[in-house]
This record gives structure tokens, sequence and C-alpha cells, in this order.
């Protein structure tokens, strides 16, 4: 292991975009899901003042926008006041309703 060079690593300069390309066959057309927005969207929505214990919201998934009360979040699910999961990841959009 004593043989081996020192690495030492750059400064990344430029702002980074994580973004996940789906494709979908049947439609033939591309998609751009950028989960670290939906993540920071839903944190926004539980840290705002209007948050006491459940918010109202649209979800918009991959065939469906369905309107939905959540109450609380784990690290990779919605939890509904009905007690329904729904996987973050499975997610495209979450607008907050007033």
């Amino acid at each position: 292991m004593k043989d081996l060079p020192r690495v030492t690593p750059g400064k990344i300069k430029d702002n980074l975009h994580n973004t996940q390309d789906i494709f979908y066959g049947s439609d033939r057309k591309a998609e751009s899901h950028d989960s670290l927005s939906v993540i920071k969207k839903i944190n926004d929505i539980f840290a705002s003042s209007h948050h006491v214990y459940k918010s109202k919201v649209d979800i918009t998934l991959k065939d469906k926008v369905v309107e939905k009360t959540i109450v609380g979040k784990t690290s990779t699910d919605l939890i509904t006041i009905d007690g329904e999961l729904i996987k973050i990841i499975d997610i495209l959009d979450i607008k907050k309703i007033y």
C-alpha cells in the first residue's frame, strides 16, 4: 500500500446540476426529473409556518395528479392522513394548496 501515489482532489468551480434523465420508450419522449428540487419543496412545506399538523398538497406522479393531506415523512416516503405511504422517488412535483 505504501507504493501508491498521493491523490489530491481538485476544486469544483462550476455549479453542479444533479438531474436524472428518464426515458419512456412507449411515449418516445425524454423527461428530466430533479429529485433535489422535489425534496427541497417537501422540506419547505414541512418548515412552513402554515404547516402545524397537516398540509393539503397536489402531488404529481408519473401517471396522475393526486390531492392528498400529508402529515409526516420518512427518508423515503410521505405519510398521508389516511396512513398511505407515497414514495418520494415517484413524485415529479408537489405543490401546497392554501
